[in-house]
């Protein structure tokens, strides 16, 4: 088990391993509370890597962003990158924020494509620029403590009017549009597991918070979804005839 420790401690506190592999104590309830902890953010990771490449693809396949706010998208990538520079400068276990790194890499693409497609490429590679630098910034270390906690608490209303943003262009169109109900329920599911697994290794209240509100708000768009679900079928197939048609 020695040999397998460096592997085993990636998941397992060095008490945990004690308990486990030294006393062999399987029952110990703060040890499974934290590996579970560890099982589950690692796990939220893995699934980050892919979660929004649906919907990429989905704009990229239709070659339109249409139904997508730019707006929505912009807030939701403010609070994704103030979420990870701040947990990024504290220290916090990877396994407690990795997520963001590649949900912000992808929100961004897709900000970028939704100015692209929306008839400005010029702008959509200067705001690929612009926010890699600013997260250069971030977390460099020269950003004070204060101002990422501080961008951190008003993820809690910024992400309230991403998704607000997102619910009411829903309504207005009677349609989800070009969302990915893979991404949308991806993200669901894992805002849920993050309140348990934050609770567990950061402790932190504004971070559990914003998990909290993260979960209603994209609750709010699972269940657009499976309203509007019948309207963009039958949308669709209105539109093949029209194609057979012509």
């Amino acid at each position: 088990m020695e040999k397998l420790k460096p592997i085993l401690t990636q998941l397992l506190t060095e008490k945990c391993y004690n308990e486990y592999f030294i006393k062999f104590n399987f029952l110990d309830e703060p040890c499974f509370k934290s590996t579970l902890s560890k099982g589950l953010g690692f796990g939220i990771i893995a699934g980050s890597i892919l979660v929004k490449i649906p919907q990429i693809l989905k704009i990229l396949s239709s070659k339109s962003a249409a139904g997508i706010s730019i707006y929505g998208v912009c807030l939701e990538l403010f609070a994704i990158t103030a979420n990870f520079a701040y947990s990024y400068v504290m220290d916090f276990p990877f396994s407690a924020w990795g997520e963001g790194t590649f949900l912000a890499i992808q929100t961004a693409i897709i900000a970028a494509l939704v100015l692209h497609y929306g008839g400005s490429p010029g702008k959509a590679a200067a705001f690929l620029a612009t926010y890699v630098g600013l997260v250069s910034t971030l977390i460099s270390g020269f950003t004070p403590k204060d101002i990422l906690w501080t961008m951190q608490a008003v993820n809690v209303p910024i992400i309230v009017a991403a998704k607000s943003i997102q619910v009411i262009t829903n309504y207005k169109n009677g349609s989800t549009g070009q969302l990915s109900a893979i991404t949308c329920l991806l993200l669901f599911g894992g805002s849920i597991a993050r309140i348990f697994t934050s609770i567990q290794e950061t402790g932190d209240f504004i971070i559990i918070l914003t998990y909290c509100v993260s979960t209603l708000a994209n609750g709010a768009i699972v269940m657009q979804l499976f309203w509007y679900w019948n309207v963009d079928t039958t949308n669709k197939n209105k539109n093949k005839k029209k194609k057979k048609r012509t």
